[in-house]
């Protein structure tokens, strides 16, 4: 039977789980945005060097799982660093700080795909013009071609931020303390496995699908203002 008690009475502990997710998703999808745009710069610059960098990035992060690489990151890199700075133990970092540096170079590579399909989109007209009236390349990419960049992948870019949102369900794997680890916590310790695992799927299902609601009604907006 279920016991509904071990939610009203962990309601506390479950919305801390809901603020690291929030914080978490917000962190990992600006850090990773950011990055994902200066790999897109490396993926279309002249440089051979950059561009193979960009692209053998790219592409490894999108073919390994996302839990294996919280797990190389979060068992290795602790033993990588002891070595790297001639320590007698390992450097530990813990499982907070393990999910936003992984989190952020997982996901940009993620972005630096839709932040390239954006920057290709925009007439190469922009760029000739920019440079026509003077601007260099960097004031013509931050002032003319990114910006305009982001507002025709912007729900693309939101929808991989609620796909990140979801993944973020992974660091419970590593003990961090998210919505899905509070939720696995409390179901191990009062044995209502079923109860509180569905109703945290009933939770991520009503926020990604309101979220992805919102999406396409600013898809709509975004193609009705472009005509």
């Amino acid at each position: 039977m279920f016991d509904f008690s071990s939610i009203t009475n962990s309601w506390a502990y479950i919305l801390e789980g809901v603020k690291y997710t929030i914080e978490l998703t917000i962190i990992t999808a600006v850090g990773g945005l950011i990055l994902g745009t200066g790999l897109a710069l490396c993926r279309l610059s002249t440089s051979k060097i950059l561009s193979e960098f960009s692209k053998l990035y790219t592409n490894l992060m999108r073919a390994v799982p996302l839990v294996l690489v919280l797990f190389w990151f979060f068992l290795l890199m602790p033993e990588v660093l002891k070595v790297l700075l001639r320590l007698d133990h390992p450097v530990m970092i813990g499982a907070e700080m393990t999910a936003i540096i992984t989190f952020v170079l997982f996901e940009a590579a993620y972005f630096a795909e839709i932040m390239r399909a954006g920057i290709q989109s925009v007439s190469k007209g922009q760029m000739s013009a920019a440079m026509a009236l003077g601007l260099r390349y960097g004031q013509t990419m931050r002032y003319v071609i990114l910006p305009q960049a982001v507002r025709n992948m912007l729900p693309v870019l939101l929808t991989q931020t609620i796909i990140l949102f979801q993944d973020t369900s992974l660091v419970y794997v590593i003990s961090g303390n998210d919505f899905m680890g509070a939720v696995s916590k409390i179901a191990q310790r009062d044995g209502q496995l079923v109860l509180m695992y569905s109703f945290a799927a009933v939770c991520y299902l009503t926020v990604s699908v309101s979220l992805s609601m919102l999406v396409r009604r600013l898809q709509r907006k975004i193609a009705v203002a472009a005509r």
